[in-house]
């Protein structure tokens, strides 16, 4: 009487295919045929399951075929890639169908039918592709560009700039992204997400250079699942320096100007108790601005007076400024000094009349002689009149 495993065999080997193998219902390949050891290595026998020689893309379409298959008398036929004793992955198509007694998997295996062959046109094409590639792999000083398969492998990886970052060109052919760039999980991480579908475009540092980087999914169908990554990096190293250069410069810039800001608009206490701010040149809103802020500080921090603004450089307002200097006027009075406007010239006077406003309290000197004149005997009056000034009783003020 013939055993359960020589009954298999039989039904295995009745058949015309070359690849042949007999596995268990949840895949563990039990059997194989001579052919199928020599194209697979010897590692397909032993319990080695289906799914795991399988390209990790192709286990879910495997499973749902196996699934399938169970649940049905008739044979069920598929294409997968399986992984051969070199590592690399063949398409094959398999058909498979349970036995007689049920208790397992008879399958054959046979390379996957040829894509058809490719038009001249197509030819050409391709042919064009290659050669723009290599010229910019050749001539584009700055260029890398480099591709990875869908497990993160480098299929390409070349250009004029992998020399400039000390690599020979082709040099991480071969080898996975993860172990050459991944030093961390998170790292890893990020990387798995090129997978995504989605462009991106980023800066980063390696190998002593600085690249921009554009990294973009590509996929063997028009619509289908992204099963490997182009990247296109530009070493700009020089032009980051540059870009450092500049901002630099733009700084010192900015620095000079503050300086000259601060030399054109000097607050001076000419008298004690008296400020006197000489404004000189143009005069727009930012700078008016600035000498509030500034003025209004130093009035509160000297106790001042009288705060004078002198007009007598300036030969241009605008409507906006004019408006500016009557509410600097109006603050000073709120801290409780008083602000004079001296030197200002007939055109700047039209401007600021032309604004329409009420300067019947805006208190104004011919020149800046005339306003200290003033301050200092506003301030004379001010002593005299106060109680510490009055004469002691009984004696008669002096002559």
């Amino acid at each position: 009487m013939e055993s359960a495993s020589s009954v298999l065999l039989g039904e295995l080997f009745a058949r015309s295919a070359d690849l042949l193998f007999i596995a268990s219902t949840d895949g563990a390949l039990l059997h194989g045929s001579g052919g199928l050891r020599e194209a697979l290595g010897p590692g397909v026998e032993g319990g080695a399951l289906l799914a795991d020689l399988a390209h990790p893309d192709d286990r879910a379409a495997l499973s749902a075929a196996w699934s399938s298959l169970l649940q049905r008398d008739e044979p069920v036929s598929f294409n997968v890639r399986l992984r051969d004793g070199g590592g690399a992955y063949r398409p094959l198509s398999c058909s498979a169908s349970r036995s007689s007694d049920r208790s397992a998997v008879l399958g054959s295996l046979r390379p996957a039918p040829a894509a058809a062959p490719m038009t001249e046109q197509e030819l050409s094409t391709l042919r064009l592709k290659a050669r723009i590639l290599d010229g910019l792999a050749e001539h584009v000083d700055p260029l890398t560009i480099w591709a990875l398969d869908g497990d993160g492998i480098y299929l390409y990886h070349d250009g004029k700039a992998v020399a400039k970052a000390g690599l020979t060109r082709g040099q991480h052919v071969g080898s996975s992204v993860y172990d050459i760039y991944a030093a961390t999980p998170e790292a890893a991480a990020e990387m798995r997400k090129w997978y995504d579908g989605q462009v991106r475009r980023g800066r980063g540092e390696a190998h002593g250079a600085d690249w921009d980087t554009w990294l973009i999914p590509l996929r063997s169908e028009p619509g289908g699942r992204v099963d490997g990554v182009l990247g296109v990096s530009l070493d700009v190293s020089d032009s980051r320096i540059v870009e450092n250069e500049l901002r630099i410069q733009l700084d010192q810039i900015a620095a000079q100007q503050k300086v000259i800001r601060d030399l054109s608009t000097p607050i001076i206490e000419v008298w004690d108790g008296v400020l006197t701010l000489p404004m000189v040149g143009t005069v727009d809103s930012v700078r008016t601005a600035e000498v509030m802020d500034s003025l209004l500080a130093q009035i509160v921090e000297k106790r001042a007076r009288f705060a004078i603004l002198d007009l007598t450089g300036v030969e241009v307002v605008d409507t906006r400024v004019a408006s500016h200097l009557i509410q600097l006027v109006t603050a000073i009075r709120l801290l409780g000094a008083d602000g004079i406007v001296a030197g200002i010239k007939p055109n700047v006077a039209q401007t600021m009349v032309a604004l329409g406003l009420d300067l019947s309290q805006l208190n104004t000197q011919r020149n800046l002689r005339a306003a200290l004149n003033f301050a200092i005997r506003s301030m004379t009056r001010a002593q005299g009149a106060s109680p510490a000034a009055s004469p002691a009783p009984g004696k008669k003020p002096a002559p």
